[in-house]
Parts: C-alpha cells; structure tokens; sequence
C-alpha cells in the first residue's frame, strides 16, 4: 500500500463510498452485497477512462471480482496488480492468482 500513497491513484473503498451518503440502507446480506455492487459500478463508469486507482475491500467475495473483471472488459481495460490483505476472501485470492495478477509478497503464509 505505500507503494501506491507515492503515485497519483484514486483510492476507493465501498466504506469510503458509503460514508458519503452515496450507498442506500443496508439490507440483508444479498441486498448489502447488490448495493456493493451497484455503488462500485457507479463510481467505476463514471471514472475517467484509465484513471489509475486503488480499491481497498473490493471485490471482497468471488462473485463481486467476477463482477469487476466484466467492468474491466466491457471498457477495455486491464487490472495490473492485486494485492491481497491478510484477511482477504482466499477463492478471491486464488481468482487472481490464476490470473497472474496477485503480487506474492516473499515470506508470505499463504
């Protein structure tokens, strides 16, 4: 992450989002993950295309980075790194690494 605090990225995180009073009430667990969902996609269309970013618990679940990678497609563009925190969802985590795009940091348990 310090990594990214020295360049010129966009940081973004669903919490962020939501304290601003963009995101609805929470509902159940399949509604807060639909407003997830639709709050992120909010915020990435209406982003300046190949604006850098960092999104900080997002996508949290499977189904949310398959999610993202359609987002990512349907504009033509690509992810060039995750990093994965130590609490990260593991099939999230194996999701990217066969995408090649998760960084293993040496000497991590995983």
């Amino acid at each position: 992450m310090n990594r990214a605090r020295s360049l010129q990225l966009e940081h973004v995180s669903p919490a962020g989002l939501m304290r601003r009073g963009i995101s609805r009430p929470s509902g159940p667990a399949g509604g807060q993950e639909a407003s997830i969902l639709a709050l992120l996609r909010r915020w990435y269309f209406a982003r300046k295309p190949d604006a850098g970013f960092v999104l900080t618990d997002f996508p949290a679940t499977l189904l949310q980075a398959k999610v993202f990678d359609e987002w990512l497609d349907s504009r033509d563009e690509e992810l060039d790194a995750v990093y994965a925190g130590e609490n990260a969802n593991l099939p999230v985590i194996e999701h990217y690494r066969t995408l090649g795009l998760l960084v293993e940091e040496a000497g991590a348990a995983r």
